[in-house]
C-alpha cells in the first residue's frame, strides 16, 4: 500500500511537537494550511494507483457558523468522492467518514467542547461505504465506538485483524442478527493538561451514562436523553456497578506520563540555574475523580478557550482583554498565561510577554510550545542566554521544527558561538527538506 496523510491542523502535525509518531508509517504526511488539505489530497489520489491508503483531517475555522462548517466539510468529502469515481476508484474503495467529536453548543454549560463527555461531544456521525456496495444503506442503531473502525477497515480490505488490536470490526456489528449497544469509554485529560483540573472518564452502557468526576454522575438516558437528572445520589449501587466496570476498563491501560515529555535531568538544571523552582515537584495525579470538579469551573473554560479561538483568528487584542478578564487572571491557569504571553508577544509586548510565558513553564515546565515561545521572544528582547536555554530545550523536543533551529541558530550567532549555530542552519534546511 502506498500511504498519505492530510491534515488541516497543526496539532496532528509531528513537526509541532503536539503529535509525535503520528508521522509513522506513512509515506507522504502533509500538514498544510487548512484550506487546502482536500486539494492537496485529491491531487495525491488522481496520481496514484490502488492499493493505496490516505487519511484527510479536515479542519474548519471555529469562528465560522456550525451549519456552515457542517456544508463545507459536505463539498469537502463530495470532492473525494468525485475524484475516486472519474478514476474508477469508487465502487471499490472503502471510505470511512467520522468526526472525533462535537460540539455542546451551551449544552451542560460547555460553550465548545474538549472538557464534559456528553452526547454533544461525544456522540459523533460514522459513515462506512464498503467496497462493492456491500451493506448499502444499512443503518446501525446501537452505540459502536470508533475504535470499532480499523478492525472493520481492515477485514473489508481483507486483511487479517491481529488479534491485539481493541474493538470489534462493525462489518460483524452490522451483520449481527441484532443490534446490541457496546460499553462505551470515554476521557478527556485536557481539564487537568490545560487547566490543572481533574481529569473525567465515562461509561456507558445500556441505558446508563456514568461520568467518574470528583462529583460523580449517573444518568438513565433512556428516560433522560439530555443527561440532566443526576441520580448517583439516589443509586449507590447501580453506580458502584458501573465505577467497578469502569475499573476494570482502566486496569487493562497505563496512563503514566510519557517519559519522552518529562523534563531531563539537564533540562532541569538548565531552568533551576534561571531561576525556576519546584521543577521536580510530584506531577499531578491523572486519575480522574482527584481535583478541581471541571463542573465548578467550567465558566472560566469558556472564557479562556474563547481567548483562545480569537488570538487563533488574529483578533489578538480581544484575545489579551480576554484572557486578562479576573475569573481567568486570579485562576493562574496555564493556558491563559500561555495564551497570553503568545498575544504580548504578538504586539511585540516582549517584557510582558516574558512574564507570562514564565508562570506557563512554572505551571508546566515540561511545555514544548512554552519553551519555544518564550525563547523567541527573549531573542527579540535581546536576552540571548536566556533565549538559547529555552530554545534548546524546544529544539531538543522539536527536532524536524526548522523555526527553532532557525531561532537557536540566530541566538547562537549573535552569542558569537559561529559552530552551533551552523549545525542548527543545518538541522533547520534539514527539517524544510522533509515531507
Amino acid at each position: 500500500y502506498q500511504t498519505a496523510a492530510f491534515v488541516g491542523s497543526t496539532l496532528l502535525d509531528p513537526k509541532s511537537g503536539f503529535a509525535p509518531g503520528f508521522g509513522r508509517g506513512f509515506d507522504t504526511y502533509d500538514a498544510i494550511d487548512r484550506t487546502a488539505q482536500m486539494t492537496h489530497a485529491v491531487a495525491w489520489v488522481t496520481q496514484k494507483r490502488a492499493p493505496f491508503f490516505v487519511w484527510i483531517n479536515i479542519a474548519l475555522p471555529g469562528s465560522s457558523a456550525y451549519s456552515v462548517v457542517v456544508s463545507s466539510i459536505d463539498s469537502a468529502v463530495g470532492k473525494l468522492a468525485n475524484a475516486l469515481r472519474t478514476q474508477k476508484l469508487y465502487d471499490d474503495a472503502i471510505i470511512v467518514v467520522v468526526a472525533d467529536h462535537g460540539e455542546s453548543l451551551g449544552a451542560h454549560g460547555e460553550d465548545a467542547h474538549g472538557i464534559f463527555l456528553y452526547d454533544e461531544t461525544v456522540r459523533v456521525p460514522l459513515l462506512l461505504k464498503l467496497s462493492g456496495n456491500q451493506l448499502a444503506g444499512k443503518r446501525i442503531t446501537a452505540h459502536v465506538r470508533t475504535l470499532d473502525i480499523a478492525p472493520a477497515a481492515l477485514e473489508g480490505a481483507g486483511i487479517p485483524v491481529p488479534s491485539q488490536m481493541q474493538g470489534q470490526s462493525l462489518l460483524r456489528i452490522a451483520k449481527a442478527a441484532t443490534n446490541t449497544d457496546l460499553p462505551v469509554y470515554s476521557r478527556s485529560d485536557f481539564p487537568q493538561q490545560a487547566f490543572e483540573w481533574s481529569a473525567i472518564e465515562s461509561w456507558r452502557t445500556g441505558k446508563y451514562l456514568y461520568v467518574r468526576a470528583p462529583k460523580p454522575e449517573l444518568y438513565d438516558l433512556s428516560a433522560d436523553p439530555g443527561a440532566t437528572h443526576n441520580l448517583s445520589p439516589s443509586s449507590k449501587a447501580i453506580l458502584q456497578t458501573l465505577a467497578s466496570q469502569l475499573d476494570g476498563f482502566d486496569a487493562h491501560f497505563s496512563r503514566g506520563k510519557n517519559s519522552e515529555a518529562q523534563l531531563t535531568s539537564s533540562e532541569m538544571q538548565k531552568l533551576a540555574s534561571l531561576g525556576y523552582v519546584g521543577l521536580q515537584k510530584t506531577p499531578s495525579s491523572n486519575t480522574a475523580a482527584d481535583g478541581i470538579d471541571p463542573k465548578d469551573a467550567i465558566a472560566i473554560a469558556n472564557q479562556t478557550l474563547a481567548a483562545i479561538s480569537d488570538l487563533q483568528q488574529g483578533k489578538v487584542d480581544k484575545a489579551i482583554a480576554g484572557f486578562q478578564q479576573a475569573p481567568i487572571k486570579q485562576a493562574n491557569i496555564y493556558l491563559a498565561q500561555y495564551g497570553l504571553g503568545r498575544g504580548l508577544a504578538q504586539k511585540q509586548r516582549y517584557a510582558e510577554a516574558v512574564e507570562h510565558l514564565h508562570k506557563a513553564i512554572e505551571l508546566q515546565p515540561d511545555s514544548t510550545g512554552a519553551n519555544f515561545e518564550i525563547g523567541r521572544a527573549l531573542l527579540k528582547a535581546g536576552d540571548l542566554n536566556t533565549a538559547a536555554v529555552h530554545l534548546e530545550i524546544a529544539a531538543n523536543r522539536l527536532p524536524e521544527f526548522s523555526e527553532v533551529h532557525e531561532l537557536l541558530a540566530e541566538a547562537y550567532g549573535k552569542l558569537g558561538r559561529k559552530d552551533d549555530a551552523s549545525r542548527e542552519r543545518a538541522k533547520a534546511t534539514q527539517g524544510r527538506g522533509k515531507p
